[in-house]
């Protein structure tokens, strides 16, 4: 008897396989899905591989029209598929905004970009690449924000989502209008082949570097100050929020400045770095003026090189080295983009400082030559309205005849100091020099100063110098907040050589002492001879330890007998006991409190005023000498003048008196007219410990009043 076919062991079929075998057509079609699949996508291929992407083209232009209301048209559209796709159009016309005129805002020969699919998800447009040929552009932006660029309502002054990462040209131009700054650009843009310019180069000329392929060659108007000048590339460069770093090396001509580069900078439209090797020469500092809005000083011809750097919102300058004039300066430099005004920060060192380089800063004009500064960019259009300018700053301080300094004989700094630009920045920064060259051979050296900028009010504390063997401590604070300046001074000079002070001669022996002395004024002006003119406050000196030339002392004595008497046996040095002298100021007139100098010899008291508005001063000096002697004229003796041109006067009414009573004498007996010209020495000391303490008792002299003057 058989077994059953489980018993034998042979596996039952499974009920899939049966319904397979039930069912040979669903079989079928589950082996013909692949290749279904397989043909659909061969026939994808194929639709797009013969696709005609201008068949597309006009309905693009029309959206476009619509959508930034402005015509726009193509004659080709060709894309290439991806992540990021590729597009192609030729012939491109794109109008301008109906504000910015009837000439297209751009024309292209050939317009080649991709476009970031993953970055439109986000809300954003990002342009990876744009590769333009036979470009020509035109941008424009409004006082009130409005820019032609703007792909969407043109009136609408938010900021634009476009973003652009990298750009290349291949022959090209453009030009950019910025009405708010105000600010004008045009550029021509050609390529060549490095190579071929390097073999056509002159054989002893530098190898071209072969990294640049594009030039630019543009020029243009920055706040009415125009430029010109070239820049080589390579064939690419990053645009806009990139960080990517491409080569550039560029010329600048802006008047009488001129500006040399060579480096990388990341991103041309917006910069987000900057690393380059920069000089740059000029005629004045000032006329950086309108393209950095630093208020530089006029200055002589100039040259200044260093390694300037962007990270961010600051610009670094390192390695500074350069001439202004004949000063030679070196040290590090930043400038920081911030609200609410950007900040200048410097840190400069100088071996041999030349003030005549420098005065145009606090106003000092200096003499002419042939390399004289012009008028500036910022401040005059032409030579003629320069001049026309003098003419009315001149015609401004017309004071009465025979009061004023003569403009040219003026001691104090006239020229306008630029208060409204110390509204534009902020500033930190310190400078040391080793020499310094002044006017009139003035010894002055190791200069320490350090400047402080805020809110319009300069501070220079400390502002220290040595000079004639000691040293002046000065804090100078100018206030520019309201349109005219407010000017603070308070200089304190220390131990002073009197020797360095006075002029050598050979026929007089060389003065020594000690001189302390301290100014503390304050007045409002746009120039420090304004300021002065306006000016309240105290001047005051002392003087110790000192030694005068006798025949000084004599010639302050008026003791004629006494200086015949040196002049034959020779000069000799006579003990200063002490001096000082006090003057109180009020709207520029100086009163004194008191002027004393008392030597071994002689006492000479003195009074007066002076007249900083008018740079004049009249003292009347009252010699009192110790001792007995003979020719004395015993006569005040009158000193007045300008600062510059000071002159004197003897007392004629008592001269008339004593020289009439010498006269009526010498009828009765010829010797008796001596009589009246013998000094019986009536001078008393000073009281010189007392004096150079500030305390000057009225027991010391009649009507002499206690003076809180100068201590040593």
């Amino acid at each position: 008897m058989g077994l059953p076919p489980l018993a034998r062991g042979t596996a039952a079929p499974s009920t899939d396989a049966g319904a397979a075998a039930a069912d040979p057509a669903r079989l079928r079609r589950r082996r013909r899905w692949p290749r279904v699949v397989m043909a659909i996508a061969a026939l994808l291929l194929i639709l797009i591989a013969a696709f005609d992407w201008n068949w597309l083209r006009d309905p693009l232009n029309a959206y476009i029209t619509r959508k930034t209301h402005r015509e726009f048209t193509s004659s080709d559209l060709h894309v290439r598929l991806g992540m990021t796709p590729t597009i192609r159009l030729r012939n491109v016309v794109f109008a301008n905004a109906p504000w910015a005129g009837s000439a297209p805002m751009a024309k292209f020969g050939v317009l080649e970009f991709s476009v970031s699919l993953r970055d439109l998800f986000d809300g954003k447009i990002l342009v990876p690449r744009v590769a333009l040929t036979d470009s020509d552009l035109r941008f424009e932006r409004l006082p009130d924000g409005r820019k032609n660029w703007k792909l969407s309502d043109p009136s609408d002054t938010s900021p634009s989502r476009l973003r652009i990462s990298s750009l290349s040209v291949t022959r090209g131009s453009a030009q950019y209008i910025d009405h708010s700054i105000p600010f004008a650009l045009r550029i021509a843009v050609s390529t060549f082949d490095p190579n071929a310019r390097s073999a056509a180069s002159d054989a002893d000329a530098p190898p071209v570097n072969k990294r640049y392929t594009t030039q630019y060659a543009f020029d243009g108007t920055y706040r009415d100050a125009k430029f010109a000048g070239t820049a080589l590339t390579g064939d690419v460069l990053s645009f806009q929020e990139s960080g990517i770093n491409f080569p550039i090396r560029g010329h600048l001509d802006a008047g009488t400045t001129q500006l040399d580069l060579e480096g990388t900078v990341a991103d041309a439209a917006e910069l987000s770095a900057i690393d380059v090797r920069l000089r740059i020469a000029g005629q004045t500092l000032a006329n950086l003026y309108p393209f950095l809005l630093l208020p530089l000083p006029a200055s002589p011809p100039y040259r200044i090189q260093g390694h300037l750097t962007q990270r961010g919102t600051r610009y670094g300058f390192d390695e500074i080295r350069g001439q202004i004039g004949s000063t030679d300066v070196a040290g590090s430099a930043a400038y920081v983009r911030q609200q609410p005004r950007p900040l200048l920060q410097a840190s400069l060192r100088s071996d041999l400082l030349n003030l005549g380089d420098l005065g145009p800063l606090i106003g000092i004009k200096t003499k002419a030559s042939p390399n004289a500064t012009p008028p500036t960019q910022a401040q005059t259009s032409t030579r003629a309205s320069a001049q026309a300018k003098d003419k009315s700053d001149k015609a401004d301080r017309v004071l009465p005849a025979g009061l004023a300094a003569a403009p040219d004989e003026r001691l104090l700094p006239t020229g306008k100091l630029a208060g409204e630009r110390l509204k534009l920045i902020d500033a930190d920064a310190e400078l040391t020099a080793k020499r310094v060259k002044a006017p009139d051979k003035l010894d002055v050296e190791n200069v320490k100063v350090q400047l402080h900028l805020r809110d319009a009010v300069l501070t220079l504390a400390p502002f220290d110098v040595d000079f004639a063997g000691g040293r002046i401590f000065s804090r100078i604070v100018l206030d520019g907040r309201h349109p005219v300046l407010a000017i603070r001074t308070d200089v304190r000079a220390r131990q002073l050589e009197l020797n360095r002070l006075l002029p050598r001669s050979p026929k007089i022996v060389r003065s020594q002492g000690m001189l302390d002395g301290h100014v503390a004024l304050s007045g409002t002006g746009n120039s420090i001879a304004d300021a002065a003119a306006t000016s309240q406050g105290h001047v005051s000196a002392s003087l110790s330890k000192g030694e005068i030339s006798n025949l000084v002392d004599a010639a302050a004595g008026l003791n004629g007998g006494k200086v015949i008497r040196l002049l034959l046996s020779g000069d000799k040095q006579i003990a200063v006991r002490c001096g000082a002298a006090a003057f109180d100021v009020q709207a520029g007139q100086g009163r004194s409190k008191l002027f004393v100098v008392d030597t071994e010899q002689t006492r000479i008291d003195a009074s007066g005023s002076f007249d900083l508005a008018h740079e004049r001063f009249d003292l009347t000096i009252a010699p009192q000498p110790k001792h007995p002697g003979i020719l004395s004229l015993r006569t005040p003796v009158r000193l007045f003048g300008s600062f510059r041109h000071p002159d004197y006067e003897l007392d004629k009414k008592k001269l008339a008196l004593r020289a009439g009573g010498a006269v009526a004498l010498a009828t009765v007996a010829p010797l008796a007219a001596l009589i009246p010209l013998i000094e019986t020495g009536p001078g008393s000391d000073v009281h010189c410990e007392r004096l150079l303490r500030g305390d000057w008792s009225r027991d010391d002299r009649k009507e002499a009043p206690r003076v809180d003057g100068p201590k040593k």
